[in-house]
């Protein structure tokens, strides 16, 4: 057992503490920044919460934070009140944030001048992962850390890889996003022409689903897609997010990505037709419109 904290209890923050209290058996403190929420988690899971991300990092081994973006995490561990000034000499901090490479890298900078150790750790799996424990996390920083963290994250992770230095595992998470758009387009077109063409889409998921045109989108968002409903999973607000930073990402490294530029902007469609919180899926609902 060890004495964590977990800064950040969202729709996936909140299920990863859980499992570390409860599947884990670890001493878990909270922060939220609405503080009523950190209160109902621990009516609910047990545990503690803390006022500040300072005062729940005090004393723990390890120190988790889940937050929306970079300034969230900048905030979190080097802000007033932030993490890093009461977190003990060679503690880990593992961020699972979707964020960029850059604030990685800065933040491990800033751990290893203070004797810490800092982890991006980004995951893939959405809200259900969260809250059935299996998410896949990505992890970049030193070998060491993630060894002893590794056995933690298993509380509420089915895979755990390091992928290389202090930001690897964001770069790792806009891979899987830049996958996540155009598989989600392509399944959101076939429907889509798969209504044009009069074909019964249940028939044609249950025999395309079993080649080579099988995926997780396919397997798990083919019917809410057929629907049109789109009131859960991870959100296009988000996405937009994460496409942002590998957009960003790839006008400094170089790398050409048409489908996921062209992507971002039929999600930028989305949120124009007031779907910001209707999940990824909602991609097939500007083809609908338009047909």
């Amino acid at each position: 057992m060890a004495k964590v904290a977990f800064l950040g209890l969202g729709v996936m923050g909140g299920p990863m503490a859980r499992h570390l209290k409860v599947k884990g058996g670890h001493d878990v403190t909270v922060y939220n920044r609405t503080a009523a929420k950190a209160e109902a988690w621990v009516a609910a899971n047990g545990g503690a919460f803390a006022a500040t991300p300072a005062e729940a990092a005090k004393g723990a081994e390890i120190v988790f934070a889940c937050v929306g973006n970079d300034d969230d995490l900048r905030q979190v561990t080097i802000g007033p009140d932030g993490a890093f000034a009461t977190m003990s000499k060679g503690a880990i901090f593992v961020d699972h944030t979707t964020a960029s490479a850059d604030v990685a890298r800065e933040l491990a900078a800033e751990a290893e001048a203070r004797g810490l150790v800092f982890l991006d750790a980004p995951v893939s799996g959405g809200q259900a992962g969260a809250e059935n424990g299996v998410l896949t996390v990505m992890v970049g920083g030193d070998a060491a850390a993630f060894a002893k963290a590794e056995p933690v994250i298993a509380a509420f992770a089915k895979a755990c890889t390091l992928m290389g230095p202090a930001g690897a595992g964001q770069l790792a998470k806009m891979c899987n996003q830049i996958c996540i758009a155009g598989l989600v387009q392509g399944l959101a077109e076939a429907i889509h022409f798969a209504h044009k063409a009069g074909l019964d889409v249940e028939k044609l998921i249950a025999t395309i689903s079993k080649g080579a045109a099988q995926s997780w989108q396919m397997e798990n968002r083919w019917k809410t897609m057929d629907q049109g409903q789109f009131s859960f999973g991870f959100a296009v607000d988000w996405m937009r997010k994460d496409l942002g930073i590998v957009l960003d990402e790839a006008r400094r490294n170089g790398a050409r990505l048409p489908v996921s530029a062209l992507v971002d902007q039929f999600y930028g469609e989305v949120q124009d037709m007031g779907g910001g919180r209707w999940d990824t899926s909602s991609l097939i609902a500007r083809l609908e419109k338009k047909s």
